[in-house]
């Protein structure tokens, strides 16, 4: 299994974010949890298959060990292991 984190693209409130995804739930709570997210910061989360990171964190992911990815180039990917997620999150066979 695979931790990926995009592009820092995403302007908000004056900050850049990316997005940390996985293609298992426990996965992503596991990495989230070496950068340091707590748990319940997952909580209320529909899609299940990514978590918002900013910048700073983003560069913190990659450092331990998370794979970078362009969006824009690597669209499909990001498709699939959202898909993967998502159809897990459901109960379905990832």
């Amino acid at each position: 299994m695979t931790v990926y984190v995009d592009d820092a693209v995403t302007l908000w409130r004056g900050r850049r974010w990316a997005h940390l995804m996985a293609d298992t739930l426990d996965e992503l709570h596991a990495f989230a949890a070496r950068l340091g997210i707590p748990r319940h910061a997952f909580q209320n989360k529909t899609s299940g298959a990514h978590y918002d990171v900013t910048a700073e964190l983003r560069e913190h992911a990659i450092a331990l060990g998370a794979q970078p990815i362009s969006r824009h180039r690597d669209r499909m990917l990001v498709r699939a292991v959202i898909a993967r997620a998502r159809a897990q999150g459901r109960g379905e066979a990832p």
